[in-house]
């Protein structure tokens, strides 16, 4: 048995990690949580075809007048760079905050090298605090349930190039 003096020790990110393998055990194969499977290198590749997609779609829609779909573009580019570590790491996720509680787990452990404060760009672990710029979930979810046709042109080239950084980071991640 834990002590309590060990409980407090683990991060946010480690009690969320806890909390979404509980919860996806309650719930069985329909799980909304996260599962621990067997690390899967083909998977991981199968999700950066699909970043890699999702990120040809960020311009094109802009091209032909969507760039509010960019926002949500931009985010499904970066989840599904973050689904293919978490398939690498043995994980399968069902919901995102449990995918961004695993990410922010294997940065805090050392796991995986990426940088948290562009992971923070696109999630806040702890939503609670105030941050200067939106995050990318914030955008895609005002673009995504609000009425705006158009991404404005700065907020436009911040999705796009936090997409590619992540993406360009992931892929090295994978390869490892």
């Amino acid at each position: 048995m834990k002590t309590w003096s060990r409980w407090w020790q683990v991060s946010h990110a480690g009690h969320k990690l806890r909390w979404c393998l509980k919860k996806a055990e309650k719930e069985g194969t329909k799980h909304r949580g996260l599962v621990r499977i067997e690390p899967d290198l083909i998977l991981a590749r199968k999700h950066i075809l699909k970043a890699e997609h999702n990120l040809k779609a960020i311009t094109r829609f802009k091209e032909i007048g969507f760039s509010d779909w960019s926002a949500s573009a931009t985010f499904y580019a970066i989840y599904h760079a973050l689904l293919a570590i978490l398939a690498k790491h043995g994980y399968e996720s069902r919901n995102q905050e449990c995918t961004f509680a695993v990410i922010y787990h294997l940065i805090e452990t050392g796991r995986i090298n990426l940088d948290r404060k562009i992971i923070e760009e696109i999630h806040e672990l702890q939503p609670e605090e105030q941050h200067q710029d939106p995050t990318i979930v914030d955008v895609r979810e005002t673009e995504q349930y609000g009425v705006s046709l158009s991404l404005e042109e700065d907020t436009f080239k911040r999705l796009l190039t936090t997409a590619k950084t992540v993406l360009d980071q992931v892929k090295v991640i994978i390869e490892q």
